[in-house]
């Protein structure tokens, strides 16, 4: 089988260890898959190259040109994911359970890049707006700004997603210009150091950008201070552990935790044997106890289910578990695998020993379990085990005893509120499900779950169709819960990338805020010139270049023209008599003829940089205009992003908003709203 490598960790840009330490063997057949390093690290040397190599690389770069090594770093992986699937296999995965993994991990990182190329700026400013008047003469604004932290992210990852767990933290972490110090488990850290060489290899990181630890973190939270972050997947005991540390504690290190919590499924009292959604739910508490064997952090471990169809349930879950193959995931057929280590066969089997105390087993290694492949008697294999608990109201033990593996315990109710109760006794979760037919059900049932709960499946026929099923978080969307599942939050769309930013308030005329924010704050001095806005090119224009353009007076032919052409003859347009019993006394203009007309006032229709408009945010209509009101439109260019993208002929574009606002004969304001463009570059 050859040399048995040496694992070693990359620190302050030099990959250490030669002297062979813990053997890691594989979850299939216990052969020695690679060792540990004996070697100390020098946490010093790694968290002061992270500080002045990595921040320096990292804020080099502007949050658009993150975004786009996101994009190429998840290609170059992606090209290569056959090498990590190789790998990922003695971990004791399928090929499935290796894809929610390793593309898994590059779809994150793909999100991520595109999350961050739509919805932040160029440079390393965010501003959180809109900016808020603090004085009458409109003289004095303030707002929110988020700027990169300077600091370290130490990111601690369990052993069941070697590759997605350390990406998950690491794309909004770099997104947000912090340089990653990664500990991935030991267990299983023999993937993700092959998956940090390719990233390496691929040199799209900067300096100091990814660092990677291989073995204990020894004095590395002694050394962080406030400016860094530290986050934790694993168990809630641990968590609790890390979270007191005397010097994240006394330096006000923030402290993310995403902790393994007992995550449920209801069955709601709507649905019955016949239906549908009985089937899913079944299918959906199977998958969860098979897929990685169940070692995920968001696998369902209560199935909560009514009382009179609780003989249905257990029938259905154990003809399906019956035929779940299980042993070597490389022999045709096997549809689980293997713990990932000896050590956590151990403690799965030493947890269910005292689930099944005064429960009853359903399902279990009694039931012919027999893994498939050579040498699989020396592997961490581990049967499916459904238990049943049925005064889970009283039995504690079910509440609080996880078994990290293919273990769910079912706990019949007598109503939705019982369901709810049951659910809510976990202490807090990352994710629950509720499986109804019935809307009222679910509208009933959510927003009580939502209190213990960070994220809500509600699963029916229309959902199931594309629904990504009860264990899988988005990038997009929130991972983390309240109470014991940690308190945290890894993903969350732009939410994430925001805990590595650091906030600070900003007050000033609105002149001074655009300067900082590189967003026109109204009111602040502008950049008027014979030359039009819509006439100069991308890199031309400035934030302030405006136009104040000429007026023009509303006439009843308008409103008439615009009615015929639209077809809205709504009665405040046209019904004199019923429009001056409203609050305006009078018949008033469309609101969307006051938008086409300050398009006609402000727009310049010849050929030129302005590509197209493809939008409309923050649109109100302040203030009526009658018949006879006089309007005239400032537009001021808001905000530039380059996205460094070109259209077919090879020429730039870039990303123009534009500030409008519309004022009547008073200077009163009746309309604002942001216009976005696709401006070309000149060259």
């Amino acid at each position: 089988m050859g040399k048995v490598p040496t694992l070693q960790s990359f620190i302050a840009g030099q990959w250490v260890g030669e002297q062979a330490a813990q053997a890691l063997a594989s979850a299939i057949d216990g052969h020695v898959v690679a060792h540990t390093h004996a070697e100390a690290l020098d946490f010093g040397a790694a968290v002061s190259f992270a500080r002045a190599r990595g921040v320096a690389a990292l804020t080099a770069m502007d949050f658009q040109e993150r975004a786009a090594r996101l994009k190429a770093l998840a290609v170059y992986l992606n090209e290569r994911k056959e090498q990590l699937y190789a790998i990922s296999h003695h971990s004791g995965a399928t090929r499935a359970d290796s894809w929610i993994d390793i593309e898994g991990g590059t779809g994150t990182l793909f999100a991520y890049a595109s999350m961050g190329s739509n919805e932040l700026p160029s440079g390393n400013v965010l501003h959180e707006g809109p900016a808020i008047q603090l004085g009458k003469q409109g003289k004095f604004f303030g707002s929110h700004i988020l700027v990169p932290r300077g600091g370290v992210a130490v990111h601690i990852n369990a052993f069941n997603f070697p590759i997605w767990g350390l990406l998950e933290k690491f794309a909004p972490s770099f997104l947000a210009g912090m340089p990653c110090i990664a500990k991935p488990a030991t267990a299983t850290s023999y993937v993700t150091e092959a998956m940090v060489r390719l990233a390496n290899e691929s040199g799209l990181l900067p300096e100091g950008a990814l660092q990677l630890i291989i073995g204990s973190t020894g004095d590395l939270l002694e050394r962080l201070d406030g400016f860094d972050v530290v986050t934790f997947t694993g168990s809630a005991d641990t968590a609790a552990k890390l979270r007191a540390h005397p010097n994240l504690l006394r330096q006000g290190v923030p402290f993310n935790a995403e902790a393994d919590s007992l995550n449920c499924a209801i069955l709601a009292p709507d649905v019955t044997p016949d239906d549908e959604e009985f089937d899913l739910f079944v299918k959906e508490v199977a998958r969860e106890m098979t897929t990685k064997a169940g070692q995920k952090c968001t696998a369902i471990r209560r199935a909560i289910v009514p009382r009179q169809h609780l003989d249905a349930v257990a029938e259905s879950l154990r003809a399906r578990l019956a035929k779940t193959v299980v042993g070597d995931p490389s022999r045709e057929g096997v549809k689980m695998g293997a713990l990932a280590s000896h050590a956590q066969q151990a403690d799965v089997a030493e947890r269910v020993a005292l689930l099944a105390q005064g429960n009853e087993v359903v399902f279990g290694e009694r039931d012919g379990f027999a893994p498939v492949g050579d040498g699989v008697d020396k592997g961490a294999f581990f049967s499916p085990t459904l238990l049943l608990c049925r005064d889970a109201m009283r039995d504690e033990r079910v509440h609080d005893i996880e078994a990290f593996g293919p273990v769910s315990t079912l706990m019949p109710y007598d109503d939705l509120d019982e369901a709810l109760a049951l659910a809510a006794k976990g202490r807090g979760s990352l994710v629950g499900s509720l499986v109804t037919r019935d809307p009222k059900v679910a509208a009933k049932a959510v927003p009580v779950a939502a209190m213990r709960h960070g994220r809500l499946l509600v699963l029916d026929r229309e959902a199931a169709v594309e629904s990504t099923g009860h264990g899988s978080p988005l990038p997009m969307l929130k991972h983390g819960g309240p109470g014991r599942a940690g308190g945290g939050e890894e993903l969350g769309g732009i939410r994430a990338v925001k805990h590595y930013l650091q906030r600070a308030a900003v007050q000033g005329s609105p002149t001074m805020l655009t300067a900082v924010t590189g967003e026109y704050v109204r009111g602040g001095a502008v950049n008027e010139s014979e030359v039009h806005p819509f006439r100069r090119y991308f890199e031309e224009l400035q934030v302030g270049d405006s136009l104040l353009t000429h007026r023009r007076t509303v006439t009843e032919a308008d409103l008439v023209n615009f009615g015929c052409l639209s077809g809205d003859f709504f009665y405040m347009h046209f019904d004199e008599i019923a429009a001056k019993e409203t609050q305006f006394g009078k018949r008033i203009a469309h609101g969307y003829f006051v938008l086409s007309a300050a398009a006609g006032l402000f727009v310049s229709p010849a050929p030129g940089p302005v590509l197209a408009n493809y939008g409309l945010d923050t649109l109100r209509f302040v203030k009526p205009v009658g018949i006879g009101d006089t309007i005239r439109a400032r537009l001021t260019c808001k905000r530039k992003i380059d996205r460094r993208r070109k259209d077919p002929k090879g020429v730039g574009q870039g990303v123009v908003a534009w500030d409008v606002a519309v004022t009547n004969q008073d200077d009163e304001l009746v309309a604002s709203y942001d216009i976005l463009t696709l401006v070309s570059k000149k060259s």
